[in-house]
């Protein structure tokens, strides 16, 4: 059950494109990448696409990814989270060698820079507390102001923040802050807080430290101070660019780091925010950080996902610069994928119905031997006891079965995996009428499953000897929300009320084949038309073993909604029919609440090709300029309005840049623009003025 630890990750995106050009240009020699926890939780699959990404283009330039945990905040670290991490990013296959580092490592050099800081007249100590500071710090709609203590000298600034390290003065009491701008646009260049008073002890250096660099601060310094040259992180981090780039060129530093912006990793069905991920844990929702319906990466891992199926997935999905939601089916179809590929297949039945082979010897035994991977005999078999009494799932059974039932009800004839065709003479009921045993017959001329006269059975069950089966509980999981968005509440609802009360379902006295007695924790199979199953690594003891339910065979999730949106569907079809007016101009749609068209992400952007889609009547294909390392590429049903499209080139068009990337039958759609008309005459809407690709459209 080993795995090949492919190391590298193969991004052809933007990010590529600049580290090509700046390794072309002679601007650095290597890659050196890295990836930058804090250690105040466990890893979740968001980071993991950033862990894949980080360690995969060092590998793949020959260069080095150091791994660093930004602990400046001690109150809420622990060598605990330290340690989770380290065994997160080994087990997806990753290493740092000898680049272990810590911000901690840095605190003296930090604050040697903050007092450089404080003489050049760019840092002062102020004394406002916190709410009073958050007030003159103004908003996105009101400019701040000074604070009253913004004017003090350099000399007193630096006795000041020398009492603050020595410990003179109570917790929250001062503050150092970066002298920049209390009008600036960006919030985050208003005087940001360098430093805290804390008195709070740190899981490396002990009580040595009362004062505190905050993470904004520490963070771009850090990289300097490894020599890294490309500092890769998620769109949240891109207000916080111009500060980092501050305190550099403030410092001195001569080779800064180039920081790249990617969009973070966001699934449906899932919520990857630390803090609701605490509360889901504090609030014995699940059962830990390492609850098999978590995202966590430990949570994962323990549900079995193969590490080569988050590579794999993070591959799938790319590196994209606007924000999207990737379908959670995605990730199942990947681990599909490559469990498919690696996992034995073996038989359980988890709701045991006794079937008795009443002409088959009592204490005869047939041992069978079958294959792990019947498509590839060279992977080895196993040896499957047939004996008289069998078990085979209570759901394989009907008395009175429904059209194109194929598996067993009275009279009828099946055949078992790997071993014969029984037929079903008699049914067996308890006093309150269920059915408990299946008195059946075998033909002894169809061992191997075929029978000698040829004759068709079209059922196929599994089954387990009841002699030599061994026992064992199967804990079936599924997603953690019903809900595609989790957030999607009430109002004055939450997240909570959107978790799937059915997301575990325990299983106590399924029955295993014998030849998994000694299956090891983590191990992984298929349930034969189960699904796929892995050793509990938290529950399993020697005396029971436990298996973690980690994917069906199907989406069966897609079947459900599919059901669902029939009906939904034709609701749908009916409503948008009734909104038509008689000349064919389309009605108002229903209102929607101002939070969801803020959730639009508009921007102008710029055509900068435009060609038809052969094959396609309504189709154009634009390279759309929003400001980003590349041209997005837009399939867009404006052809009939624009016959020739070469008048679109140079267009300022408006963009709807957070979409989800649709792919279609010609090739990927990477957004919208928006356009206007009546019936099929539509026109795309364009500015006038001075504008750039990427401004924000409000």
């Amino acid at each position: 059950m080993a795995e090949d630890k492919t190391k590298t990750i193969a991004p052809s995106n933007f990010i590529k494109e600049i580290v090509d050009g700046e390794l072309t240009a002679g601007k650095h020699e290597a890659v050196v990448s890295r990836f930058p926890p804090e250690p105040n939780g466990y890893l979740h699959i968001g980071h993991a696409k950033s862990i894949c990404l980080n360690f995969g283009l060092a590998a793949q330039y020959g260069g080095r990814c150091h791994l660093r945990f930004d602990d400046t905040n001690p109150s809420t670290e622990e060598t605990e989270y330290v340690e989770s991490i380290k065994e997160d990013i080994h087990w997806l296959g990753f290493d740092w060698a000898e680049h272990e580092y810590y911000a901690s490592d840095y605190f003296e050099q930090l604050y040697q820079w903050a007092e450089l800081l404080i003489g050049k007249g760019l840092a002062y100590v102020d004394d406002l507390a916190e709410d009073e500071a958050r007030e003159y710090r103004g908003n996105f709609f009101n400019k701040g102001k000074n604070s009253p203590f913004r004017d003090r000298t350099p000399e007193e600034n630096l006795d000041l923040f020398r009492r603050m390290r020595a410990g003179e003065f109570p917790d929250g009491s001062r503050t150092l802050r970066a002298k920049i701008d209390m009008t600036h646009p960006n919030m985050n260049m208003r005087d940001p807080i360098m430093y805290r008073i804390k008195r709070a002890h740190h899981h490396r250096t002990g009580d040595d430290w009362l004062i505190y660099p905050m993470y904004d601060y520490a963070h771009g310094q850090s990289d300097a101070i490894e020599n890294i040259t490309h500092s890769v992180c998620t769109l949240e981090f891109e207000d916080h660019r111009p500060l980092y780039d501050w305190f550099l060129e403030a410092i001195g530093v001569e080779k800064p780091p180039r920081q790249i912006e990617f969009a973070r990793l966001n699934l449906s069905y899932t919520v990857v925010s630390k803090r609701k991920l605490l509360q889901l844990v504090r609030e014995n929702i699940v059962d830990g950080w390492d609850d098999p319906r978590m995202p966590t990466i430990a949570g994962i891992r323990r549900r079995g996902y193969p590490a080569e199926s988050i590579r794999r997935f993070s591959e799938r999905v790319g590196v994209a610069k606007a924000d999207s939601t990737i379908d959670v089916a995605l990730l199942e179809h990947t681990v599909r994928d490559v469990l498919n590929e690696s996992s034995p297949r073996v038989m359980a039945v988890l709701r045991p119905l006794k079937v008795t082979i009443t002409n088959f010897p009592e204490d005869e035994v047939m041992e069978i031997d079958a294959p792990y991977m019947p498509e590839d005999f060279s992977r080895g078999s196993r040896n499957v006891p047939f004996t008289r009494e069998i078990f085979v799932e209570q759901d394989d059974f009907r008395e009175d079965p429904p059209k194109k039932w194929y598996r067993l009800t009275p009279g009828g004839e099946v055949r078992l995996r790997y071993a014969c065709i029984i037929r079903c003479e008699e049914v067996v009921k308890d006093d309150e009428g269920r059915v408990v045993e299946l008195k059946c017959t075998w033909d002894p001329n169809s061992k191997g499953g075929n029978p000698a006269d040829g004759r068709k059975i079209r059922g196929t069950l599994h089954w387990v000897s009841a002699r030599f089966g061994v026992p064992a509980q199967v804990r079936l999981y599924d997603r953690l929300f019903v809900d595609e968005n989790p957030d999607d509440a009430a109002e004055g609802g939450s997240f909570l009320d959107n978790v799937n009360p059915d997301s575990l379902e325990i299983v106590d006295g399924a029955i295993i084949e014998p030849s998994l007695s000694e299956a090891a924790p983590g191990d992984r199979v298929q349930f034969e038309r189960l699904g796929y199953f892995c050793v509990d690594t938290k529950l399993t003891t020697p005396d029971r073993l436990v298996f973690n339910r980690t994917v069906t065979l199907r989406d069966t999730w897609a079947k459900i909604e599919k059901k669902q949106g029939g009906d939904k569907g034709a609701k749908k079809a009916k409503a948008k029919a009734d909104r038509k007016s008689a000349d064919g101009v389309a009605a108002v749609a229903p209102e929607i609440e101002f939070d969801a068209f803020a959730k639009l992400d508009l921007r102008v952007g710029v055509v900068r090709e435009a060609s038809r889609v052969e094959g396609a009547d309504r189709l154009l294909r634009l390279l759309v300029d929003i400001g980003e390392e590349k041209p997005r590429q837009i399939i867009a049903g404006i052809r009939p309005s624009y016959p020739e499209p070469a008048e679109l080139v140079g267009k300022q068009v408006m963009v709807v840049a957070n979409l989800k990337p649709r792919q279609m039958k010609f090739g990927l759609s990477e957004g919208m623009i928006l356009s206007g008309g009546r019936g099929k005459s539509f026109r795309v809407v364009t500015f006038d003025g001075e504008l750039k690709p990427g401004d924000k459209v409000s």
